[in-house]
């Protein structure tokens, strides 16, 4: 039976699972937390914006999270490694790596090891907003076209921003770094043995949705235009890249150094790298009229729609992106900066509680009517990423009284991140992408039945689970048993793989029809706040909204 790994780097840690090709069973899976900084990140106590990590975390999670995968893969007596057919490996982005002309990354130098700006700049890392902004303003000026398919907004988490920022603040890390590479790039091409930077193949889905790349103005954007940010970003250019690939071609092989290392056939193939919740849609049956919702410490929502198909360009929304998901689809995708890492900042950092905290406040948020607290609030804590895309707006609680409990405050936060999970949906809808189907995936979505149902309350929308609780490691190995075909045991298409290998859960959540007409009022008066405090109504009248939180308290 031929086996695939999928292998997803997440922010906190990277897990391996070894997958049956004939039904996307996980015969062995390992997760292994990165060793560095606070629960995998590097932060800086002046700075809130700033989150790296270090590159050395990557390769020490690769190869244990890989070895422990196989390993419990082999106490199944079928099992061989001999029987593994390919690779397929997703991380968080954008998260660009600077590198050196032998693409070691330069933290792996002992004299740039403990410089905060040589390490991978991480998707959180939102110290890039003036840039980001700065670019968004050029772009609108001289090239429109660049940002008419990002939602006419370059955002901070992106990777020009990023690097623009580096060459700011540590001009000698930027021309110490021969080339910058995303992560999402940098692992295939480690797995591959690739020793030059110029060499590695970049995946479409960080080029398009991050880098402003599209094969309509000849990949990545022109020098001159570069040169108006900076001459060094135009002079970078030439040490990048001219093509990016989506998932029909091969990021590599494996190289004779890692097969040895993992003990697998040297010269398997290596999937093209995309982010997390790119192959994560893949992993949870994505197709048009699907939206797959992926829920952790923050969210990122994928729909596709067929390539002969015209997509109008959608404002703050995060790309549309020809093959960033499926090969032959358009990839569109928006998302939420902070959700799981709300309520873990409500809990395990103001609460002051442990983890056990979460079922505990989860229990008695669930007593509560809709509408019940009185309460409000914004999902702003790490910024706007759809439909605003503003990094610079934060979290709000509104409609507090002394008597307002921690639970209440825990309900409202996922209350909240459930009405912009509405307004993503509504925007997307709202430009002619059909949205039939919800289904979400992650551990929160598996775990939390209340934010599960509050959901499908808001939104209107049944909320499905996918059945795999590895959703992104299994798009990973399912994009690795395509590349490998039929002719090693693989699949001939994505279709027929996510067919064998991909399902959802037998519970689903439906809309509770009373619950959902308090939720329309409530998201009403949330309309009004969002579009208030995110500049998008500056005329905005809010003196009736806390006492229309009261009047729907006293009617619950």
């Amino acid at each position: 039976m031929p086996y695939t790994l999928g292998i997803d780097f997440g922010t906190n840690s990277v897990r391996t699972i070894v997958v049956n090709g004939a039904n996307g069973g996980e015969l062995g899976s390992c997760v292994v937390d990165y060793p560095g900084g606070k629960h995998g990140i590097l932060l800086d106590p002046r700075d809130h914006n700033l989150a790296r990590q270090h590159p050395g975390d990557y390769l020490f999670g690769l190869e244990r999270s890989a070895l422990g995968a196989l390993a419990e893969a082999s106490r199944d007596s079928g099992f061989s490694a001999r029987d593994v057919i390919g690779i397929g490996v997703d991380t968080t982005g954008s998260s660009p790596l600077p590198v050196d002309e032998r693409n070691v990354p330069l933290a792996l130098d002992e004299k740039w090891r403990n410089i905060l700006a040589a390490q991978c700049w991480l998707w959180k890392d939102h110290t890039s907003y003036r840039e980001a902004a700065r670019i968004t303003e050029l772009a609108a000026q001289h090239r429109p076209q660049y940002i008419a398919k990002c939602g006419n907004t370059y955002s901070s988490e992106w990777w020009w921003s990023k690097i623009w920022h580096c060459l700011a603040v540590a001009p000698e890390v930027f021309e110490a770094a021969y080339s910058w590479v995303e992560l999402a790039d940098y692992i295939p091409a480690v797995l591959a043995g690739v020793a030059d930077p110029r060499a590695v193949k970049r995946g479409v889905c960080a080029a398009g949705h991050k880098a402003l790349y599209s094969e309509e103005w000849g990949g990545l954007p022109d020098k001159e235009f570069l040169a108006l940010l900076d001459p060094e970003l135009a002079d970078l250019r030439d040490r990048l890249y001219e093509k990016a690939y989506d998932a029909t071609e091969p990021a590599g092989a494996l190289c004779a150094e890692w097969a040895k290392k993992l003990g697998l056939p040297e010269g398997i193939p290596i999937a093209i790298g995309e982010f997390d919740v790119h192959y994560g849609a893949i992993g949870s049956g994505i197709e048009e009229g699907v939206l797959v919702k992926a829920i952790g410490t923050s969210t990122c929502d994928c729909c596709v729609v067929h390539a002969d198909k015209t997509v109008a360009d959608i404002p703050g929304i995060c790309g549309i992106v020809k093959g960033a998901i499926l090969p032959g689809y358009y990839g569109i995708e928006a998302g939420q900066s902070a959700v799981g890492d709300i309520f873990k900042w409500w809990v395990e950092g103001v609460c002051q509680g442990k983890g056990a905290l979460h079922g505990e406040l989860t229990g008695e948020a669930a007593k509560l009517r809709p509408g019940q607290s009185g309460l409000l609030a914004l999902d702003w804590n790490n910024g706007n990423r759809t439909i605003l895309v503003d990094p610079r707006l934060s979290g709000l609680i509104l409609g507090q009284t002394l008597h307002t409990t921690r639970a209440e405050i825990y309900r409202a936060l996922i209350e909240a991140t459930a009405y912009g999970a509405r307004a993503i949906i509504e925007r997307i809808r709202e430009y002619g992408v059909p949205v039939e189907r919800v289904v979400c995936c992650g551990g929160i979505s598996e775990k939390n039945p209340l934010l599960m149902q509050i959901y499908a309350d808001v939104t209107g929308c049944r909320m499905h689970v996918a059945a795999s609780s590895q959703a992104c490691a299994l798009g990973s190995a399912i994009s690795a048993s395509v590349l490998a075909g039929p002719a090693r045991g693989g699949h001939a298409d994505f279709p027929s793989a996510q067919r064998a290998m991909t399902s959802l859960k037998a519970a689903s959540y439906v809309p509770n029809m009373e619950n959902q007409a308090i939720y329309n009022q409530l998201y009403t008066l949330y309309r009004q706040i969002h579009d208030a405090f995110g500049g998008v109504n500056k005329c905005a009248d809010l003196s009736g909204v806390m006492k229309e939180l009261i009047k729907i308290k006293e009617n619950s």
